[in-house]
């Protein structure tokens, strides 16, 4: 890789299009010399970021021809012997030899028989002994694969794992997509069952229920080994090994092989914030210290996830780090990577005990890890100056500006970030607020609410025009609002009433016909209107009713509230058929006009009518939020002067509405001006409805 040259002599990209960056150009342009600086040393000591984000290729097992080699580094221990199964758990009979880098290395030859010296599929470990005398042992840093017998430990063992027949991917990865539809998932709730689902459950079952309904994007949620399934796989302890309680690690490949097959790209949910504690099965105290891969003292630990924090300045830490996911886009193919808990990692605070109001001086200064900060920029420079069609997605709630600007731009590199303050508002709104309370401005602000390349474009009058310039993934809900101690949103509509009247034979009652209106509309206006992507979790689709709860002490280790209920939607007598048929609808209706990849412009929030008009992707869309009021001839502004017809209706009975709306209607634009468009349409808009119009 060419490194770059120094953006210091020029005004950096970001500072010119943002003047609010400008008291802060210096701490740009000084994380930026740092990633600079760090390619050098990785080009100078290493032959290049391309030999040295092959990491798994040197250390763990790596098999040859003439046998197994085994690396790990271990710099604190004096001695390290290779144990398991191959030699009877023996202690002293293979031991390892240190390098100058504190770097451990063994190489067994092939048997006579020519079979490797370690069986596949069998237990290993590495033995160590500390300077103290104390004997540890450890499951291999770089192990690819890792399993638990609760009938004998809760304690995961390391697992050599080298397949005499390993699997041949049959389909390349898909083009990145021009829009992101994303359906979050995670395979071992993808049942109707009590129980953990398999990959081959979710290949067979649940993946062609997501192409069906139009999602071109799989997020992979809890892949990366994780003893406390509980933990929803955010507490990592094997960085390398696919989760085995979901099946094996070639099940995991025809997963995504299959998804490839049907041009869906699939992102894998990566946790590089922070690992878990566990010292027999994890990274913590790996050569009996505490400062291997972590920082020392306070600075290492997160006291509200009880967890270690990685020490990003380190070389070994970062190799393992951007090795790691080299090998997940290599050897499994994924198509990139949503990054959990960034805003854990952008500042020393964690975001403890924090808000951000948006104040620039919230994101600069002292409080700042500019070392996870450099270690973002490199990932996402490096993965996709090598794979171009990978994604990249942050998990911030902080707002960090330039979050999605490229590296070169002062940037730190990310495709999008996920619009967090979106579910929040939704979730704010059902618990605190009746519906004629919901203020049409509040709302249009927080769907807006990113940052903008302002330009001029001459529609009429000169009114600006938003495009976006830092991509947002826009989301009603995700896994979040679900987790025990929260409702899905259609449980926050409907509540207990969805136990005995979404039946198509019961009584349409006030509250089931009120959730399922304004589940449709309010997934439909984020949709609109929220970002430069969408994403659902999964099952919330159809209004999965309840909550998520994994299997533990509190709930006497139950499965009941840790699976999807797909069954329900499949129940041609139940009402979630008409929430499942409304998002198949709103994304086959993305997929031909593309509005996510549009600028936008809001004509009208009328507080009193609880009206919200804009356009997007050559389209008109108008909301009705209130309760009881429908309008007749109401008059909406339009950029278009070519006869308009109703492209979705969320009323029609196809979605469990009312059919109000006449679908064959024309609506013939008037040469006047309205709400800064050149002409309007007079529409009828039902009360608790939204309208989607195209033109001629």
């Amino acid at each position: 890789m060419t490194t770059q040259p120094d953006a210091s002599v020029q005004e950096l990209a970001v500072v010119v299009d943002d003047p609010y960056l400008s008291p802060y150009k210096d701490a740009l342009r000084h994380r930026l010399d740092l990633a600079h600086s760090w390619l050098r040393k990785i080009d100078e000591t290493e032959n290049g970021v391309e030999n040295f984000t092959k990491g798994y290729r040197r250390f763990g097992f790596n098999v040859s021809d003439a046998g197994i080699t085994y690396r790990e580094w271990a710099p604190a221990v004096k001695e390290a012997f290779l144990v398991g199964d191959f030699n009877d758990w023996s202690r002293d009979s293979h031991p390892m030899v240190k390098n100058d880098f504190g770097v451990w290395e063994i190489f067994l030859p092939n048997l006579p028989s020519g079979e490797l010296a370690i069986p596949h599929d069998s237990k290993i470990k590495i033995s160590m002994i500390t300077p103290t005398g104390e004997r540890i042992e450890r499951i291999p840093a770089y192990i690819r694969r890792a399993t638990q017998d609760l009938s004998i430990s809760p304690t995961y063992e390391g697992v050599f794992w080298h397949p005499p027949e390993s699997y041949t991917f049959v389909h390349p990865s898909p083009p990145r997509p021009k829009t992101v539809r994303i359906y979050e998932s995670h395979v071992g709730i993808a049942s109707p069952e009590p129980r953990v689902a398999t990959y081959n459950e979710f290949t067979d079952n649940v993946l062609p229920r997501i192409v069906g309904l139009g999602y071109n994007v799989i997020q992979l949620m809890g892949i990366m080994e994780h003893p406390y399934y509980a933990s929803f796989g955010y507490q990592v302890t094997n960085f390398y090994a696919p989760s085995s309680r979901y099946g094996t690690p070639d099940d995991l490949k025809r997963l995504i092989d299959t998804a490839h097959g049907y041009g869906v790209t699939v992102l894998l949910d990566v946790v590089h914030s922070h690992t878990s504690k566990n010292v027999l099965d994890g990274l913590n105290q790996f050569d009996g210290t505490n400062h291997q891969y972590f920082h020392d003292g306070p600075k290492g630990q997160h006291e509200l996830w009880d967890s270690r924090l990685f020490n990003y300045s380190q070389h070994e830490v970062m190799r393992f780090l951007l090795s790691n996911l080299r090998y997940w886009l290599e050897e499994y193919k994924f198509d990139g990577f949503r990054f959990d808990a960034v805003t854990s990692m952008l500042y020393l605070h964690h975001g403890i005990g924090t808000g951000f109001s948006g104040g620039y001086h919230e994101y600069f200064g002292d409080q700042v890890d500019v070392e996870a900060v450099v270690y973002l920029m490199l990932a996402n420079k490096i993965m996709h100056d090598m794979y171009p069609h990978i994604i990249t997605i942050a998990e911030d709630v902080s707002g960090m500006p330039t979050l999605c600007r490229r590296m070169e731009e002062g940037g730190i590199g990310f495709d999008y970030r996920l619009g967090m303050a979106i579910p929040d508002m939704w979730i704010k709104l059902l618990k605190e607020k009746q519906d004629g309370d919901w203020d049409m401005g509040s709302i249009v602000f927080t769907l807006e609410n990113r940052r903008w390349k302002v330009s001029w474009i001459l529609l009429h009058l000169r009114r600006f025009l938003n495009v976006a310039k830092e991509g947002t993934v826009a989301y009603a809900e995700s896994h979040d609002q679900a987790l025990v101690g929260d409702k899905t949103l259609a449980f926050w509509l409907m509540d207990k009433e969805m136990y005995e009247y979404m039946s198509v034979l019961s009584p349409l009652t006030p509250i089931i016909d009120r959730g399922i209106a304004l589940h449709k509309m309010i997934r439909l206006v984020t949709y609109g209107l929220g970002g430069e992507g969408y994403l659902n979790f999964m099952g919330n689709e159809f209004g999965h009713p309840e909550w998520l709860d994994f299997p533990r002490e509190g709930n006497n280790s139950s499965f009941h509230y840790a699976r999807r209920q797909y069954n329900l939607v499949d129940d041609h007598l139940l009402r979630y058929k008409y929430l499942a048929a409304f998002d198949k609808a709103m994304h086959s209706l993305e997929s031909q006009y593309q509005w996510l990849a549009a600028s936008q412009f809001v004509s009208l929030k009328h507080e009193g009518d609880k009206v919200i008009a804009f356009e997007r992707g050559g389209l008109l869309w108008i909301f009705n939020f209130h309760p009881t009021k429908s309008y007749t001839d109401y008059r909406i502004g339009t950029s278009w002067s070519t006869p308009h017809s109703i492209v979705l209706d969320s009323d029609s009975k196809d979605f469990g509405g009312h059919g109000r709306v006449d679908p064959t209607g024309r609506y013939f634009p008037v040469d006047e001006p309205w709400c800064d468009r050149r002409n309007y349409i007079q529409v009828y808009i039902p009360c608790r409805t939204a309208l989607v119009l195209g033109h001629d």
